[in-house]
């Protein structure tokens, strides 16, 4: 059953960053327990897959909700604090032509032997039973492993590029402040942590590092670095037009922000947070560091949320803007100025006269027909059954 939130219909379009955007809310489903993503194979099915930080998958076929999981791997995550946990089930991704193979991966944390860390990050591939709507779940094959110092600021995004390879968001390793190490995990590239990595799943062990990461050939480098300088990205995604990489790097404690990622670059994390500098809290050098093309303070929200560039049929009007948000339930879009080329933010209004959802924003989802989702639950906690998925329109 779909519920219309509010009736607000008028878009407006301007260049101007304080300019709102009115659209509208459909909620799809609810009764989810803390779900942090919504994704959707292209197997031309339209069904939407909704990931519990728990370990439960769902599926939304046909605006219908199915109990049943997809998959359950709640036995094999680490231990998930009630009260709040950035661990559990993070990430999910489907093979470019899972029509025909039926391969897709998760990102979750698992009990970890290794002393002095919490726990591991694991990248595993799974394949679909005979029952489209049920996983295989003893069909995991275990891709790649990362220890884990600290239990937070694990990451956990996993998308594939067009050039069909999987791209994994790592966070910093935890704690505050990046203290690991002399400069840090994000400026150090001898560990995958605070990075973005691209590697190929395309064989039958391990994985494979293409030809063209920027590190591929280097000594003392590891190879599977995309990009480095990262604090926290929650939640990336291709532009489906350009193919640029919209990435959402959770701040330390002053702001967030968002980059477009490129190849062999360096996003300033611990040494900048957004376009300020951090540690050293003086005499960073700006030159040398990619910077954001949006920022914000903690005035404004305090962890943010990256989403999608629309590029769907069913709201033209919205195409090139892209829909992001704060956990606090604070929605936004950037838009690109065609004279300067620059990224002007703005607000979403939706069924209050303001910018705010009533609840938490965990995520961002989008469909085979590009249609974007937003995930998000009532009440605080890891364990809580307050989800509610609601579709973006106008």
């Amino acid at each position: 059953m779909k519920i219309t939130l509010t009736l607000c219909c008028l878009l407006y379009f301007t260049a101007n960053a304080q300019t709102p955007l009115r659209l509208k809310l459909t909620e799809i489903a609810r009764g989810y327990t803390s779900p942090i993503g919504l994704f959707a194979p292209t197997d031309a099915t339209d069904r939407l897959f909704v990931m519990e930080q728990g370990g439960k998958i769902k599926i939304i076929q046909n605006g219908i909700k199915i109990e049943n999981p997809f998959i359950n791997i709640s036995s094999q995550l680490d231990g998930l604090n009630i009260a709040y946990s950035e661990k559990g089930l993070l990430g999910m991704a489907f093979h470019p032509n899972y029509k025909t193979n039926g391969l897709f991966y998760l990102y979750y944390s698992a009990k970890t032997q290794l002393n002095q860390m919490d726990h591991e990050s694991r990248i595993s591939e799974f394949k679909v039973s005979s029952d489209p709507n049920i996983a295989d779940a003893k069909s995991e094959r275990l891709i790649l492993t990362i220890p884990q110092p600290e239990s937070n600021h694990n990451g956990g995004q996993m998308v594939f590029g067009a050039d069909g390879f999987l791209y994994i968001g790592l966070g910093d390793g935890g704690g505050g402040g990046d203290q690991h190490g002399v400069s840090g995990n994000g400026q150090n590239l001898n560990t995958l942590l605070g990075k973005i990595i691209r590697i190929d799943v395309n064989t039958s062990k391990g994985y494979k590092i293409p030809a063209e990461n920027p590190f591929a050939k280097s000594e003392n480098i590891r190879p599977e670095i995309w990009a480095s300088g990262l604090r926290n990205p929650w939640r990336f995604s291709f532009d489906r037009a350009t193919q640029k990489l919209f990435c959402a790097d959770v701040g330390q404690n002053k702001y967030e922000e968002i980059n477009i990622i490129e190849k062999g670059k360096n996003y300033g994390w611990r040494l900048m947070e957004g376009n300020h500098c951090f540690d050293p809290p003086e005499g960073c050098d700006p030159l040398k560091i990619a910077s954001p093309i949006a920022e914000y303070d903690h005035s404004e929200g305090i962890c943010i949320i990256g989403g999608y560039v629309y590029r769907g049929r069913e709201f033209p009007s919205l195409h090139g803007y892209y829909i992001f948000g704060d956990w606090n339930g604070v929605l936004w879009y950037l838009h690109q100025n065609e004279k300067t080329k620059l990224w002007d933010r703005g607000p979403i209004f939706t069924e209050k006269e303001n910018n705010e959802i009533s609840g938490k924003i965990n995520s961002f989802g989008e469909d085979e027909r590009g249609n974007i989702y937003i995930v998000t639950q009532k009440l605080f906690g890891p364990k809580s059954p307050t989800g509610i998925i609601y579709k973006i329109g106008y």
